[in-house]
C-alpha cells in the first residue's frame, strides 16, 4: 500500500469499521426475505444502534469538492428493499412520529413508515459501500464526508426515530406470540422425529 493511501481518511480505523457494518446492514436487508419476521426484527433492532454508533465515531475533516458523487441505488432498488421490510412489518409499518421537523406547527399527528425509513438508510449505506468498491481515495473520502454530513442532518435522526418504532414492535404482545408460535413449531418438529425402522420392528415383535 502506498504512503498516501496509509494517510488517507478512507483507511482510518473508524472508517473501515463503519464501512464493515454498513456493508453487513445492506447484505442483511438484501437477503431478508429468507428470514422469519421475529428473527428479522431482532436483527434489525441490533444492527441499527451499531450503525449509529459507528457513524458517530467517523472522523471530522474538511473537504472541498465541486464534483457530485455517483449514485448507485436506483428507484427499483429502493422499492425492492422497502417491500422486503414491509413484508415483515405489515400492518405495523406506520407509526406516529414525534421528532419531525416542523411538527410543532402541525395540528395533527404525523405518520412515518418503518419500511421507508429503513430504505432511506439503505440508500445512504449502499451508495457509500459502492463508492468504496471503486478503490479511489478521493471518491472514498468524499463519500465518507457526505455520509457523515447526512448523518448529522438527515439519516441519523431517521434511524433513531425508526428504532423507537422497531423497539415497540419487537416487544409488542403480538410479536411475542408469534415468536412463541415459531419456537413451538420447531420444538414439535424435533419431538415428532420418526423412529428408526429397527426400533419399530423390535416393539412389534415384543407384542407377539
Amino acid at each position: 500500500m502506498r504512503e498516501e493511501e496509509l494517510n488517507s481518511i478512507a483507511y482510518s480505523k473508524n472508517v473501515i469499521e463503519f464501512i464493515t457494518v454498513a456493508n453487513e446492514f445492506c447484505s442483511f436487508l438484501e437477503r431478508s426475505e429468507s428470514l422469519e419476521t421475529p428473527d428479522f426484527l431482532g436483527r434489525l433492532q441490533k444492527i441499527l444502534p451499531l450503525l449509529y454508533l459507528k457513524a458517530s465515531l467517523l472522523p471530522d475533516f474538511e473537504l472541498e469538492t465541486e464534483d457530485d458523487l455517483e449514485k448507485f441505488v436506483t428507484e427499483m432498488d429502493y422499492s425492492l428493499i422497502q417491500q422486503k421490510v414491509l413484508r415483515h412489518t405489515g400492518a405495523n409499518d406506520d407509526y406516529q412520529e414525534v421528532f419531525l421537523s416542523g411538527m410543532q406547527f402541525s395540528e395533527s399527528a404525523l405518520t412515518a413508515s418503518i419500511s421507508e425509513n429503513v430504505a432511506d438508510i439503505y440508500q445512504e449505506m449502499k451508495d457509500l459501500v459502492m463508492s468504496f468498491r471503486m478503490l479511489n481515495d478521493e471518491v472514498m473520502e468524499q463519500a465518507v464526508w457526505e455520509c457523515k454530513n447526512n448523518f448529522s442532518q438527515l439519516w441519523g435522526q431517521t434511524l433513531v426515530n425508526c428504532l423507537r418504532a422497531i423497539h415497540n414492535l419487537v416487544y409488542s404482545e403480538n410479536t411475542r406470540d408469534e415468536q412463541d408460535s415459531v419456537k413451538k413449531k420447531k420444538s414439535d418438529s424435533n419431538n415428532t422425529s420418526k423412529k428408526p425402522d429397527w426400533l419399530n420392528d423390535r416393539f412389534a415383535n415384543q407384542g407377539e
